[in-house]
């Protein structure tokens, strides 16, 4: 970065053509406020079949916050889901939790403190329309009641009332208590003509109900739960009768002894087989059509179990024989298409049982499972920053989880450090994944498009902690890509950048360059402190003839948390900012690119509204 002298001065506003918008910038949202927007064809929106357009507010929660958003639209079919701060999967998600037509309401306990991204979008299609979002702390939960007692081939009758205790997504529940021996297997029902039932099992664990299994709706056509049981150990279980939405009304709650489970055929390490799905298959606890099969294995020894069919979308799972506890499933981890696949280091010696089913329970056709052993990970190659190594994907590489072939390279850094990986190749979609080298390896951050310039990857990370980190680079595990060339770049970006500063009144002249600090979205940025006081009214504005300019307000501290942003309200690229202080202290401007990748030289200005 940059930095020129700070100067009071007037700013000629320089236009030039927009450059596209790159990514959506996620709003800033209090926990305890209730904001009023609009899906519109302006919002972003993803692409595919089932593409939908979202508003994303970004919050701040501690870990165990106790949290409630509603979404209430006339206009579309609220959907609302949570992410982590830069993560791609959802934390929870919600479409019609609130039974009020089609508002959602989703209760969310964040397991740690830190930043998140509440998703405001329509259950599917580009519904747009106005809508209202409301984020507040749940109270704590009242203490819940001593289970009743139930015995195995007992029936329970009960009711769900708005007396009962409520579990932390809202539900009402009752509470029973069963002594089971280990490797015990039973079965729970709940029936129900007033609400849609659900069954949890679990264990206590002081106040807190830790969940070992749980069902919606049996192997019929209704909605009646029916879940098998097997104890993993000797010891007291708790069954929750609830409802899958919020629910009143009576039920039915009964306990059997479970027949055993289904016969396994044998297998071993190292087999190829052809089986069949017919009617005359067996059924796994769920009551879904499979075939079951059996396997010893050493300890330490990491096998690769395949399930592939032309006739049916395959689905696996990997258990412990000894308590029929899940240690793996997989749909289509086989790469493309719709097979599926296992890798995994089995820690002790004994049995296994493969179920090798369709995904959709019922499928029935020929199947072709393989169980064979794999050779560990080979030792990563040493990488250093910033060297550019050229390399080639080939059949004869390592293969990850999902049987893609990788290579793997090894670098040293210190806690605090930003790294940047760049993955170029014209034979595949580049795909990085950046994760520790301790023990097996399990990606901390991924990248496929970050470069922006094409399917080159360019992934960023700051380091944890001190210590040796491997780098993966393979083909983007979506696609059909296997083999090819490529070059990889490790490049030392340094620590954190610390803000400068900027005083209320002045114009700070800098420029963006590929050395700034980086946002999740790949867009480089300066950042500056100042101080303001209690409803003091500031406009801030960036003006660059270089990039499309952006401003992200924040408060000052440890982690940056947006308080407001703007991208054209100047002009077409040039960003302004009209803001009052909610509280004295000291505030961070980021001055930035809307799109990555875009540098030059730009004005920053702080001043009072007149």
């Amino acid at each position: 970065m940059i930095r020129l002298p700070l100067a009071a001065a007037s700013l000629l506003v320089l236009a030039w053509a927009a450059s596209p918008a790159w990514a959506q910038q996620a709003q800033p949202l209090r926990i305890g406020a209730t904001v009023d927007g609009a899906l519109t064809d302006s919002d972003a929106e993803t692409t595919g079949e089932d593409a939908y357009r979202y508003d994303d507010y970004r919050f701040s929660a501690r870990a165990g916050q106790r949290l409630e958003a509603v979404l209430r639209s006339e206009a579309f079919d609220a959907y609302l889901a949570v992410y982590a701060e830069g993560a791609d999967t959802p934390l929870a998600e919600d479409d019609d939790g609130l039974n009020e037509d089609t508002n959602a309401r989703l209760r969310f306990t964040p397991e740690t403190s830190g930043a998140y991204v509440l998703r405001a979008r329509a259950l599917s299609g580009l519904d747009g329309g106005d809508y209202s979002l409301s984020l507040r702390e749940r109270p704590a939960p009242p203490r819940a009641p001593r289970p009743a007692g139930i015995r195995v081939g007992e029936r329970r009758t009960g009711e769900l009332t708005d007396r009962d205790p409520e579990q932390e997504d809202g539900g009402r529940y009752d509470a029973y208590l069963v002594r089971l021996a280990a490797g015990q297997r039973v079965i729970a029902t709940l029936e129900s003509d007033a609400f849609d039932p659900k069954l949890l099992v679990g264990r206590m664990n002081g106040a807190d109900f830790v969940e070992l299994a749980e069902n919606d709706d049996g192997p019929d056509d209704g909605l009646n739960s029916r879940l098998v049981f097997t104890a993993p150990a000797a010891g007291d279980y708790v069954i929750r009768a609830t409802a899958l939405q919020d629910g009143e009304g009576r039920y039915t709650l009964g306990l059997d002894e479970a027949p055993p489970p289904p016969p396994a055929k044998p297998i071993s390490v190292g087999d190829r087989i052809d089986g069949r799905l017919t009617e005359e298959s067996g059924a796994n606890d769920d009551g879904q059509r499979a075939e079951f099969y059996r396997f010893t294995a050493s300890a330490g020894q990491r096998v690769a179990i395949e399930l592939s069919s032309k006739d049916f979308d395959t689905y696996l799972t990997l258990r412990q024989a000894a308590d029929a506890s899940v240690l793996a499933e997989d749909d289509d981890g086989a790469g493309s298409g719709t097979d599926s696949r296992i890798a995994r280091t089995l820690e002790a010696a004994g049995d296994y049982v493969i179920e090798a089913r369709a995904f959709s329970g019922d499928g029935e056709g020929r199947f072709t499972l393989s169980v064979k052993e794999v050779a560990p990970p080979p030792s990563p190659a040493a990488l250093t920053f910033g060297q550019i190594v050229d390399g080639e994907i080939t059949p004869e590489d390592a293969q990850n989880d999902a049987g893609k072939h990788y290579d793997a390279y090894v670098f040293t850094g210190v806690e605090g450090q930003r790294v940047q990986a760049i993955l170029r190749s014209g034979d595949f979609d580049a795909y990085l994944e950046i994760g520790s080298a301790d023990g097996d390896f399990e990606a901390l951050a991924s990248d496929d498009d970050g470069l922006a310039e094409g399917t080159d990857s360019r992934l960023n990370f700051t380091l944890p902690s001190s210590g040796d980190y491997v780098v993966r680079a393979l083909p983007l595990p979506q696609s059909e890509d296997e083999k090819g060339l490529y070059s990889l770049e490790l490049i030392n970006r340094g620590p954190e950048p610390k803000p400068g500063s900027i005083l209320v009144g002045a114009t700070a002249r800098g420029s963006l360059s590929a050395t700034d600090a980086l946002t999740d979205e790949g867009a480089y940025y300066d950042a500056y402190r100042f101080q303001a006081k209690k409803d003091e009214k500031l406009r801030i504005t960036l003006v660059s003839n270089a990039f499309d300019a952006f401003i992200d307000l924040g408060e000052d501290g440890e982690d940056f948390s947006s308080l407001e942003s703007d991208d054209d309200g100047l002009s077409d690229t040039h960003a302004k900012l009209e803001w009052t202080a909610p509280e004295d202290g000291w505030y961070v401007v980021r001055a930035r690119s809307l799109g990555p990748n875009e540098t030059g030289a730009y004005a920053l200005t702080v001043e009072r509204q007149p």
